[in-house]
């Protein structure tokens, strides 16, 4: 395997797994779709791990199930027992996170940015209860740990190789909501394609998103796949053979119309697409991977041991929080010498000689 594979060990996080319908709350089941488990053995630990998902759900070969997949470690390998529930709406957040409170939970993890305003009041309300949130550093409280990720990092990687590899010189990306844990990746990308052209004096295209006025292609949710299939025959019809959809389930419209259009690649977010995502792996250039599972992991780990702060979590390249996919069938297409470029920059990206930045990365370091 070539060079690019180095320090992303990540994929080990990705056969992920999630389902994503919700019904309505009673006494005793969250809102969304919910489970508890405990090991029958006598040692199972007593210390509850709760996790509630955003709208993508626990089977969006993305986000929620990355971060599901370290709830689900830490059943297997530390014995604790774990609840979680699934969000179908915004509607949703508040009673799943309410009904975590009423079942006692060690600590519950949310899911996401969207999360942030409902898990700030509710840990507001209940101090001696724990809580940690996924991408969103918005809150200072005692009771709440951010998990957070320097994606633009990565996300240039990608955005370099997506240009050097784009045989038509034009390459998009979109997003589903606009918001920072989503233009993350966008400028993180626009950056790499940009570097590309200087390095190498080429003219690469980039459609679906500008960094300097943000003006960008969104459609608006995370679930409604249509929108990504018409936003992607949009940029294929503009001459894009590369796209980067960050949208989670809504990106498999985005491989929706590439395989039905034929040689355009994708580049996919969060976890590792060619392993979530069987039915297009032959579709994936890369991913732009969040170690989600191992942070999640860790995190219950900590506090299982007593060890709970609200210090943030911040995965970058330096701590391989962050990364690049393996090429997986695009290892014989890509050139060598793009794959080298591409590791030269990951080296000086993680040990601070190069800089990417984005508006939308975390606060702290």
């Amino acid at each position: 395997m070539k060079k690019i594979t180095a320090g992303t060990a990540l994929v080990a996080a990705a056969a992920l797994l999630l389902s994503g319908c919700g019904a309505a709350p009673d006494e005793s089941t969250p809102a969304g779709s919910a489970s508890e488990s405990a090991s029958s053995s006598a040692a199972a630990s007593d210390f509850l791990a709760c996790m509630v998902s955003d709208e993508g759900g626990f089977d969006d070969a993305s986000f929620n199930e990355s971060a599901y997949k370290g709830l689900e470690q830490a059943v297997t390998d530390l014995g604790v027992q774990k609840k979680e529930a699934e969000s179908k709406n915004a509607n949703d957040y508040q009673p799943n996170l309410k009904a975590m409170h009423d079942a006692k939970c060690s600590l519950t993890i949310t899911v996401g940015f969207n999360l942030a305003n409902d898990t700030k009041s509710v840990a507001e309300a209940n101090t001696d209860d724990h809580y940690a949130i996924l991408d969103d550093d918005s809150i200072d409280l005692p009771n709440v740990k951010p998990i957070i990720f320097k994606t633009s990092d990565a996300a240039f990687l990608a955005g370099y190789l997506a240009a050097g590899y784009s045989k038509s010189g034009t390459v998009a990306t979109f997003g589903g909501m606009e918001i920072p844990t989503v233009t993350i990746f966008m400028d993180g990308f626009a950056d790499g394609v940009k570097q590309y052209n200087e390095d190498n004096n080429k003219s690469v295209k980039l459609l679906g998103w500008d960094k300097e006025t943000k003006k960008g292609v969104f459609t608006g949710d995370f679930s409604d796949l249509s929108k990504g299939q018409n936003a992607t025959k949009n940029f294929i019809d503009q001459g894009a053979d590369v796209v980067m959809p960050v949208a989670g389930p809504v990106g498999n419209g985005a491989a929706a119309a590439a395989k039905e259009k034929g040689g355009v690649a994708l580049v996919w977010v969060d976890a590792d697409g060619y392993l979530t995502n069987p039915d297009y792996k032959d579709l994936m250039l890369t991913s732009v991977m969040k170690e989600m599972q191992s942070a999640v992991f860790n995190i219950i780990s900590e506090a299982k041991d007593g060890n709970y702060s609200n210090t943030p979590y911040v995965g970058s390249l330096a701590n391989d929080g962050v990364g690049i996919a393996p090429l997986h069938d695009f290892e014989s297409k890509v050139d060598s010498t793009l794959v080298a470029k591409v590791d030269e920059y990951k080296t000086k990206i993680a040990s601070g000689e190069y800089k990417v930045t984005s508006p939308s990365d975390p606060k702290v370091s």
